[in-house]
């Protein structure tokens, strides 16, 4: 294990923070002055700033006038679920009388505005269709519904391919031509901005007044943004922050939809302390799990039920589909390790392109993102699907994943049906046919492509943390000095350790609690699937990479390290 310790990339004019070790840790994350810190809802990017945002608001709220149809055609994720959900709610309080929605389901329509949901969709006769977090790569959806004489609108945040769907209006931070500040969004916060957009075009035309309504408040659906931002894992930069911030300050004040109060519930996390770590490795994968079991429309119906009882109904559908997703992860990864063994017999490759018939499709993104995270090598998981393989790819640093796709379609035309995605996670799918040639190509890509200084793993710590700061009151002051997140890494530090207890836990034994003592203070340590390779039981001495945490039991709060990595010292 070689770590690295995070350093400042320049000078602060002044101290960001007045506690030292903050100041550290801010300025290791870029910020240069105390007014970053501000997360504000003043602090957030005006949607004027967002190509053709002005369109879709004008034709947003000419369908209110006429009272058209509009259907919401989603992904099959929590980004997707949470962006519908928001849609949804923004335009019936708006005072739309037939807004509905679609989800996707993935063993059946594929991603996006595919032909297959087009098809559902003009059953419903709408007169507009918007998407949220896809469309940008659904040429032939788009076309399809635009022949059907249906207005298309698509939000999204993916990276665009070469060409642009014919939409009537593209609204992606990442389409060219648009100087939106913040290219982070989530496809839930590019649906924010569109309904900010609206609420202005229809407050400038009277529309609330005309109506004696108040026009809503969007500040009351940014728990569905900060829940769909931060289980995106899109970089949170400043303007997301803000997002995640707020929206996290809402549901700490009891302020969230029933929804997320009853996943919350069900998953054992306390609101009112809440984390957005919380709301990844909690919430998330709950509402995950619809999708990539079934459809998304349990979640999404779990996100607009207004009232507890109905919420929690959905929130317990969910906390099953979670546990039954858990048991097909584990066993897809036992299958996955044993195949990555074989493979090094010979010679580790420089990526990791893996399949078996009978994985699920709707897994093969968890199982690729663990062994990329065992393994540090981009890795491909495969599923059969008919005549084709759908692949989920998970990436490294300094190895753009969407953008090697797209290389090797070019090189080799006719190997790669479809892919998209962004830097470091695409989805693809080719010829059941072609999968050994595709890995070949991917493999000798990742070894031409992968600057040396990536191919070892290098983990970027804050660097020692002072005996007198290994306490509960240094835990509390980094927990509510986030959002922490993707590109806004919660801190994390390195030590050394004496092991004075170590046992094992879970109904697999797959994570390892210990008591370390250091200067003769002990304190407890929790790492989570750690297989016995990764911390033998003989290791009496260890050099930890921990995070701060609380564990609260009962009314009592003490401190707890979370162990990232273990090696022996």
């Amino acid at each position: 294990m070689r770590t690295r310790q995070r350093h400042s990339a320049g000078q602060a004019d002044a101290p960001i923070a007045q506690d030292p070790l903050l100041d550290r840790i801010y300025r290791a994350r870029g910020i240069r002055s105390d007014d970053e810190l501000d997360l504000s809802l003043e602090r957030l990017l005006p949607f004027s700033g967002l190509l053709n945002i002005d369109k879709a608001a004008r034709r947003l709220s000419s369908a209110l006038h006429a009272q058209e149809k509009v259907l919401i055609v989603g992904d099959y994720d929590a980004d997707g679920a949470t962006a519908t959900a928001l849609i949804t709610r923004a335009m019936r309080r708006y005072g739309a009388e037939d807004i509905q929605y679609l989800a996707p389901n993935r063993f059946q329509h594929g991603y996006g505005l595919s032909p297959a949901i087009v098809d559902m969709a003009i059953a419903r006769r709408p007169d507009v269709i918007i998407t949220v977090d896809n469309g940008i790569s659904s040429i032939d959806g788009v076309e399809q519904a635009r022949q059907a004489g249906i207005d298309v609108i698509i939000t999204d945040h993916h990276l665009p391919g070469r060409q642009l769907p014919p939409a009537n209006v593209i609204v992606n931070p990442n389409q060219p031509g648009c100087a939106f500040a913040s290219r982070a969004l989530a496809g839930v916060g590019v649906a924010l901005y569109v309904m900010l957009a609206t609420r202005a075009a229809l407050r400038e035309q009277e529309w609330f007044e005309k109506r004696g309504q108040e026009p809503p408040n969007l500040a009351e659906y940014l728990d569905l943004v900060a829940l769909g931002t931060v289980a995106d894992m899109v970089p949170l930069d400043r303007n997301n922050r803000v997002l995640v911030r707020q929206g996290i300050n809402r549901i700490r004040a009891g302020r969230a939809c029933p929804g997320i109060r009853a996943l919350l519930q069900i998953a054992g996390a306390d609101a009112a302390r809440l984390r957005a770590s919380d709301l990844g490795f909690t919430v998330a994968p709950r509402l995950n799990a619809a999708g990539r079991l079934d459809d998304m429309s349990i979640g999404i119906e779990c996100l607009l039920a207004d009232n507890e009882a109905e919420a929690f109904l959905f929130a317990q559908e969910l906390d099953a589909m979670n546990a039954e997703r858990k048991t097909i992860s584990l066993a897809m990864q036992s299958e996955a390790e044993g195949i990555i063994e074989r493979m090094r017999i010979d010679n580790a490759p420089a990526a990791y392109c893996l399949h078996q018939d009978d994985w699920h499709q709707g897994v093969i993104g968890i199982l690729a993102g663990r062994i990329k995270d065992q393994t540090h090598r981009p890795t491909i998981a495969f599923a059969r699907d008919g005549d084709q393989l759908k692949g989920s790819a998970r990436s490294i640093a300094g190895f753009h994943i969407r953008d090697a796709l797209d290389n090797i379609a070019t090189e080799h035309p006719g190997l790669i049906t479809r892919f998209g995605g962004h830097a470091m996670a695409a989805g693809l799918s080719l010829p059941c046919e072609n999968l050994q040639p595709f890995t070949a190509a991917f493999t000798h890509h990742a070894d031409t492509h992968i600057p040396p200084e990536h191919r070892a793993r290098v983990i970027l710590t804050d660097g020692a943390l002072a005996f007198a700061d290994l306490t509960l009151q240094t835990a509390r002051k980094l927990e509510q000095a986030g959002p922490w997140g993707q590109g806004f890494p919660e801190p994390c530090f390195e030590g050394v350790f004496t092991v004075a207890e170590r046992k094992r836990l879970g109904n697999n034994q797959e994570h390892v609690k210990a008591l370390l003592r250091q200067d003769q203070k002990h304190i407890e340590a929790l790492a989570f699937f750690t297989p016995e390779s990764e911390w033998p039981e003989h290791w009496q001495t260890v050099r930890v990479v921990y995070q701060l945490s609380i564990n609260r039991f009962r009314g009592a709060e003490t401190l707890q390290l979370l162990a990232r990595h273990v090696a022996e010292a």
